[in-house]
């Protein structure tokens, strides 16, 4: 099954394969018809839209890029990317949940679970007959994963689990979580490991929604786990091992933050366009302003480079081809871009952009987390020189 954008010996073709223009035709399809007439109140009840998720899982989105043996999709990460830009072009809080929920909830199970974790839990995850959440950032840790404080001590033939993780997406309404915390403390991030946890289990304990700037419709909590159960065999991947596998798992998350940026940014410029056609000043429509002109020019110009950015890193995966400069690249590249985009929307607009009733204050408010999320720019910028300075120094 075709996963990217076709690459021929004659040289590098940039059309996508009709699986991928039948993916993203039937998205924009479905986006248009029951996302976008109700995004606005749905980020001014910060409503979860339990309905649209369930039709989404319905019609394969919620885990397109697991294995058809496990009940997903069984296309690439290009295919992901351009579903999860046509979403995030209406309502990034959406985007959000079934980003997270594809490459960070069900996807550190994809990447490190063994069969029978993968038969139990993957296989609802990719169906979408459950929602995932992964539980890594603490209240006191954020970048730096080592000074995560929830633990998990062994005890017979299970795993006690106690801990706060915060920001955590589907962190109220997740039915299964993957929850990051320390066997052995003594040993940094080589004393971390992961664990299944069930969101129903005595002791897991999600909080109240936070208060937000933007995406207001994505789940975002603080989950408290007291004295947990956690069966022994619920450990996800080799003990020891959850920080680097959780490494691979940010790596590829990013893949889908940096095509919801995108999609944020398209949102931005589409506004643009259809507001400065109609905007007249002067006896003229604004948009034929050079100011105007300038910067929807730089908008759909930065638009193409962060896609192509985006999937060049998603084709690399897909080749298993190592991805992670490429894709913190895209990362960097594209969530800046997003909220550059958003901001010259609500120039662009003025008055009417400071206001609820059109699109682009919105797209403002959630642009600025694509920033923060998974890695910050200043920690893309650490990784990017980092893989740098391998690849020139040795």
């Amino acid at each position: 099954m075709s996963t990217d954008v076709l690459q021929k010996s004659s040289g590098l073709n940039f059309e996508l394969s009709e699986q991928q223009q039948l993916i993203r035709d039937s998205i924009k399809d479905f986006v248009e018809r029951h996302v976008a007439p109700s995004v606005k109140k749905r980020d001014a009840n910060k409503e979860f839209p339990h309905d649209i998720v369930k039709m989404l899982a319905e019609q394969g989105f919620m885990g397109m890029v697991h294995p058809e043996k496990y009940g997903g999709g069984g296309v690439g990460h290009v295919s992901f990317c351009l579903a999860i830009e046509e979403i995030a072009r209406w309502d990034a809080s959406l985007a959000l949940t079934v980003a997270s929920h594809t490459s960070l909830g069900s996807g550190h199970i994809a990447l490190a679970a063994n069969e029978s974790q993968k038969e139990q839990y993957l296989t609802p995850l990719a169906k979408g007959e459950k929602l995932g959440a992964w539980c890594l950032t603490e209240p006191g840790s954020g970048s730096d994963a080592s000074g995560m404080k929830t633990t998990a001590i062994k005890k017979d033939n299970h795993w006690v689990l106690n801990g706060t993780k915060i920001f955590i997406t589907q962190g109220s309404v997740g039915d299964v979580y993957v929850v990051l915390a320390k066997t052995d403390p003594d040993k940094g991030t080589k004393g971390i490991s992961a664990f299944i946890v069930e969101g129903d289990w005595d002791g897991v304990q999600p909080g109240k929604g936070m208060e937000k700037l933007g995406m207001k419709s994505s789940d975002t909590t603080e989950v408290v786990f007291e004295d947990v159960k956690v069966p022994e065999e619920n450990l996800l991947g080799e003990l020891g091992k959850g920080f680097v596998d959780t490494m691979k798992v940010l790596d590829g998350g990013r893949i889908g933050i940096g095509a919801l940026s995108v999609g944020i940014a398209r949102g931005a410029l589409e506004e643009s366009m259809k507001y400065s056609g109609e905007r007249k000043q002067f006896g003229s429509p604004i948009g034929d302003f050079q100011a105007i002109e300038t910067k929807l020019a730089n908008m759909a110009t930065e638009i193409d480079a962060a896609r192509m950015l985006v999937h060049r890193a998603a084709w690399l995966k897909d080749q298993g081809k190592p991805f992670t400069q490429a894709v913190s690249k895209a990362k960097l590249f594209a969530s800046e871009l997003s909220v550059r985009a958003a901001n010259e929307a609500v120039q662009i607009h003025g008055g009417y952009g400071y206001i609820k009733e059109y699109h682009a204050e919105r797209l403002l408010r959630d642009a600025k987390l694509m920033t923060i999320g998974e890695g910050t720019s200043e920690v893309q910028r650490m990784i990017i020189a980092r893989e740098l300075k391998k690849e020139f120094w040795g």
